[in-house]
């Protein structure tokens, strides 16, 4: 007993001299990995920094994402290049930043399509849009403009309502692809309004903007900066746009809420600039104000209205976490309400 006793104690005043040098160990590694990471953010970039654009060249997105690219070279004294990779509704470039090094050098523009909406939509989503990725800015909002070709008979919301349940056939509308924003909001407003529309799905907004123009399709929520021109050079009526407030850009226009007496109505983009999710810490915040300094400039403030878009003054890091939390919950609670659960 005595013996046993002994081996106690001698095991239990090991480990306590022990104890001391396992936290010091510990603390050393936390301060080479401090010092390591310190070494990065002082280094950045070392090389060429990517920002990889889901939609095709051309776009509102893209436009704007190839003007601050340039006031980011002259920042960060290395080239920003844009890369464009649509595909699979904006998952083929989600995926590839991913798994991309977390080392600030290949970022990402995201939307509420693949950050939002595609991991309920889609049985099989390459990516975990909170946890693969961490925001950087949140830097503008993107309403959709309802638009309709100019030989359609009707020049308000409430007017294409009628005629939509009058119709012996079917109308139709486009969208740059299945499960894409603009096809929630079109789903949404056929919910809301019990209307009966023909989704036809394009590759990219250019083309299922263009088939609006030829005659091919009747309507759709379409891409400000890319409809505005052909809404004013009258090749596409504007019936109304899918914020609640009207676009800076397009004044005359109702929201749809005013247009159609549906308050609860707001179908809204946004983009946001993301990185890896392991992105150093120091990195990321750099970057964060190297963004809120260049789109709070008045003449990129003007860019961004003249695209069709809405600036918006990015929230803190953890604000822009939140915000994108609660889209998932509002357009995952969308998804499940109509029944589209896992339908891609």
């Amino acid at each position: 007993m005595l013996h046993s006793s002994l081996q106690l104690l001698s095991r239990l005043l090991s480990f306590s001299l022990s104890w001391p040098l396992i936290t010091m160990l510990a603390l050393s590694s936390l301060s080479t990995q401090a010092q390591t990471t310190a070494t990065a953010a002082a280094s950045y970039p070392s090389r060429n920094v990517t920002i990889v654009v889901p939609l095709a060249a051309g776009t509102g997105m893209d436009t704007l994402v190839r003007l601050y690219a340039e006031r980011l070279t002259q920042s960060l004294g290395k080239p920003v290049i844009v890369e464009n990779r649509p595909g699979a509704a904006m998952m083929l470039a989600s995926g590839q930043v991913a798994k991309a090094a977390p080392d600030g050098l290949t970022l990402l523009v995201g939307t509420s399509s693949p950050m939002s909406i595609n991991n309920f939509l889609y049985k099989q989503v390459p990516y975990d849009p909170e946890r693969d990725f961490v925001p950087i800015s949140l830097y503008v909002k993107s309403p959709f403009i309802f638009v309709v070709n100019p030989s359609l008979p009707a020049r308000n919301v409430n007017e294409l309502v009628k005629l939509l349940r009058e119709s012996k056939v079917p109308l139709s509308y486009s969208t740059p692809g299945a499960g894409l924003a603009q096809h929630l909001s079109m789903e949404f407003m056929k919910q809301k309004f019990n209307l009966d529309i023909t989704h036809v799905p394009y590759k990219s907004s250019p083309q299922s903007v263009s088939d609006i123009v030829a005659g091919h399709v009747n309507m759709a929520f379409a891409e400000a900066g890319l409809s505005l021109p052909m809404i004013r050079d009258g090749k596409l009526r504007a019936l109304a746009v899918s914020s609640t407030a009207r676009l800076p850009s397009l004044p005359e226009v109702p929201s749809f809420a005013e247009a159609s007496g549906a308050a609860d109505f707001e179908a809204v983009s946004w983009h946001v600039l993301l990185a890896p999710a392991a992105t150093p810490r120091d990195i990321v915040n750099r970057l964060h104000e190297e963004m809120k300094r260049i789109m709070a400039a008045p003449d990129m403030v003007q860019r961004v209205v003249n695209l069709g878009l809405i600036p918006h003054p990015t929230p803190s890091i953890e604000g822009v976490q939140q915000y994108m939390r609660a889209e998932r919950e509002k357009w995952g609670a969308l998804v499940k309400s109509l029944g589209l659960t896992g339908s891609q």
